[in-house]
């Protein structure tokens, strides 16, 4: 139901004037989305207060209720569209009455932590551009349909709109930035293992995958209503410096059952690292921080390592930011492990010194949709110096690509041998103190990988032939049909 809903409301916004892409889809669905979500949460806690004899205040105004101005029902129970607003009248309402309304719960609320702080947060970050009241007015009636009172529902509703953001990943230059694999994800995920009363942070949330994801892996059943609570409030932080990708980060953890995520909208990197304390550190860092990225030169003055590049920023960020004992899991470009200027160098050292890098992940190509770097995933724990590195290197029998993604069952080895850390044709250690010490060179150079025989049968070759060709085929055909 949920899915040929938004396939719906997509067709829908492809005609208005005022979304071209994939983003603004997905931007401009969330906002009523989120309403109607708004709406469906009022409606169980009034339940909620009358089974216990008590009284609830809903948090909006009758006015401004989504059973108000966007669906007001008749006695047969659909849409009344005598009083429902529709075309030019809709428009108005929402942009010069509801959306400034909405952005005042910021500063009426009592702390950040409030349902009602991130209602006026998300609609101050926020503009209604569907330009047509009519195309404003087919959408709302759609997800008016959607239902999400039962955890069933709700479920699906996360699922979808994950792949939501996925599509936007794939839509843009820059997937990587909205969407982390969620097979990758999750192996993180249960390597750092992550604990009910840690503070888990990510300074560089997108879309929130890793904290969603967190929360799921914790908020096991039969949890106690203390554990309830302290998962609620008192475990997942985030930060992001981009408008959408701060909504929509937002947005997907609210749909996946935290009501008042800890997301803060703010530049990461504009943090003096000296200003860090122990009172602002965390107990677990999951992460994927953007790469290739430049950060101005007032900012790299808040590093002692200055570099340009993010991603080499963001970890700076991390190791210092993480408490003594705490974990991290963080995807990297891969040539942080072997870059010789000097920051690379430097960053290396203090990552070595300061932490142990117990594990590194070499993952293959085409494992992020859209980013044409090789990644790796550095788990490490803060507190001691490395000695010893523990390497895999996935390799797969297959390229990944948009219509063949990683999946749990990639890594399940990996997950299975970073128990014990041994030795097999995909995994090795080194000791630190066998590295050249001068540049620190951590590249991934497998000493178990058996050699190819060279020379291959002339039928092996004629058949990796034709595959090719059988596959080139395949993406002319599907080319074709887009033209």
């Amino acid at each position: 139901m949920f899915e040929q809903t938004f396939k719906n409301i997509d067709d829908i916004l492809h005609k208005d004037a005022g979304c071209g892409s994939e983003l603004d889809y997905v931007e401009q669905t969330s906002w009523i989305l989120f309403l109607k979500y708004l709406d469906d949460l009022e409606k169980d806690k009034a339940t909620a207060a009358e089974l216990s004899g008590k009284t609830y205040t809903p948090l909006i105004d009758k006015k401004f209720q989504w059973t108000t101005w966007a669906a007001p029902k008749g006695k047969d129970g659909k849409i009344d569209h005598h009083k429902a607003l529709t075309g030019d009248d809709l428009a108005d309402f929402v942009n010069i009455k509801l959306f400034p309304y909405l952005k005042k719960f910021k500063a009426d609320a009592e702390s950040a932590d409030t349902i009602e702080y991130k209602i006026g947060e998300i609609f101050s970050e926020l503009k209604n551009r569907i330009q047509s009241g009519y195309n404003l007015r087919e959408v709302i009636n759609r997800i008016d349909e959607l239902r999400f009172r039962t955890h069933a529902e709700k479920h699906e509703m996360s699922h979808l709109y994950e792949s939501k953001i996925q599509n936007m990943g794939n839509a843009g230059r820059n997937g990587g930035e909205y969407y982390t694999p969620r097979p990758l994800i999750t192996t993180i995920v249960k390597v750092v293992a992550p604990q009910i009363g840690n503070k888990i942070y990510d300074g560089a949330v997108g879309s929130a995958g890793f904290l969603c994801e967190a929360f799921s892996y914790l908020n096991k059943k039969g949890i106690s209503t203390k554990d309830t609570v302290t998962l609620q409030k008192k475990t997942f932080y985030g930060k992001e410096k981009k408008s959408l990708a701060y909504i929509i980060g937002t947005m997907n953890m609210i749909f996946h059952g935290i009501e008042a995520p800890n997301i803060i909208h703010t530049n990461t990197l504009a943090e003096n690292l000296a200003d860090i304390q122990e009172k602002d550190r965390y107990d677990i860092i999951l992460a994927n921080p953007p790469f290739g990225g430049k950060e101005r030169a007032e900012v790299q003055q808040n590093f002692p390592i200055k570099t340009g590049e993010t991603a080499s920023l963001f970890l700076q960020h991390f190791i210092k930011i993480l408490k003594a004992g705490g974990k991290a899991g963080v995807v990297i470009k891969n040539t942080f492990l072997s870059n010789t200027d000097n920051a690379s160098v430097a960053l290396r050292k203090q990552l070595l010194e300061s932490c142990n890098l117990h594990t590194v992940l070499d993952l293959p190509g085409g494992t992020f949709t859209g980013a044409g770097v090789k990644t790796v995933v550095l788990f490490f724990e803060k507190g001691s110096a490395t000695k010893k590195v523990w390497f895999y290197q996935l390799n797969l029998d297959r390229n990944l690509g948009k219509t063949n993604a990683l999946n749990e069952k990639d890594l399940a080895g990996f997950v299975e041998l970073q128990k014990t850390k041994a030795d097999s044709e995909n995994s090795w250690s080194i000791n630190i103190k066998d590295i050249d010490q001068t540049t620190l060179d951590l590249s991934p150079k497998n000493p178990n990988k058996k050699e190819v025989a060279a020379l291959r049968q002339p039928q092996e070759i004629l058949e990796e032939m034709k595959a090719l060709d059988e596959e080139s085929a395949d993406i002319l055909n599907s080319i074709l049909e887009l033209i």
